[in-house]
């Protein structure tokens, strides 16, 4: 892959490395997640593919290698920062197993996406208890996003039903509304359509697009799916075994030989003179 400009870079990962003992799940890695594109992550189960997210989103620490996040000119190192804190920085992800307040309403789930910059409106808790102006405007302002994110993902008429109580589809759209609720640079995704068929599939694929076009941030995407990787994204990588194997735009992954032996399949003719 050329080289891309710096200032286009919003994620370099550079040798990145996560050994759990004497397993190594991600090995030696380096790619760029470009600004305002969207960067798939391919490969078989196993391949280390959200063990890398994990590493990325403050839920493990590398063993070795350099995640950074490039915003402003500001260059910030991931590695060894808590969860909490890379959220802070504007990267959101979703979870391959569906994480939400399954007690909650859809719309509750959305405001609790936001509570860092509740509290902080609440002067922490005293102005919420005296329900000052100030902190009733950013209440509101919060109930805003929340319905606008509702309504941007199909879910407005859903907004008091309790999350666990919404179909499968609805329950990874809703996962997508919260994450943008915090307003990200980066926003990481664990297989978003899973599950889904073949017409919400396409759906998913158009409001991806356009979530990346119209707010401008870049979007780091783990999918099997192909036909969702394939259409949607700017730039694929593949990893197996841990290790990165190819990279490229979608139709040179479709057409990769190492890519077709080790994930896509090996083509018939091949097979059959195995």
């Amino acid at each position: 892959m050329d080289s891309p400009a710096l200032s286009a870079v919003l994620l370099d990962v550079q040798k990145l490395t996560m050994r759990f003992g004497g397993l190594t799940a991600v090995d030696n890695v380096s790619f760029v997640a470009l600004d305002r594109h969207i960067t798939a992550i391919i490969g078989p189960n196993g391949a280390g593919k959200t063990t890398l997210f994990n590493c990325l989103t403050g839920f493990y620490k590398p063993s070795a290698g350099r995640l950074i996040l490039r915003r402003g000119g500001v260059e910030t190192q991931l590695g060894g920062l808590p969860a909490h804190k890379i959220a802070r920085l504007g990267i959101a992800r979703t979870f391959q197993n569906i994480r939400l307040f399954d007690n909650m309403t859809a719309l509750e789930n959305l405001l609790v996406a936001q509570h860092e910059g509740l509290m902080r409106a609440s002067a922490y808790s005293f102005a919420g208890l005296l329900n000052l102006r100030g902190f009733r405007a950013a209440e509101q302002d919060a109930v805003d996003k929340a319905r606008l994110w509702l309504d941007r993902m199909g879910l407005a008429d859903a907004a008091n039903r309790p999350a666990g109580e919404l179909p499968y589809g609805m329950q990874r759209r809703l996962e997508i509304a919260r994450a943008m609720c915090t307003d990200p640079y980066l926003l990481c995704l664990d297989e978003p359509a899973a599950g889904l068929n073949p017409h919400e599939s396409a759906d998913l694929r158009a409001t991806l697009a356009r979530i990346r076009d119209e707010f401008k941030i870049g979007i780091l995407l783990i999918e099997h799916n192909m036909s969702v990787v394939m259409g949607l994204s700017d730039h694929v990588i593949v990893l197996d075994y841990g290790e990165r194997i190819a990279e490229g735009k979608p139709e040179e992954i479709r057409n990769n030989p190492d890519v077709i032996k080790a994930y896509l399949g090996e083509p018939e003719d091949t097979a059959a003179h195995a």
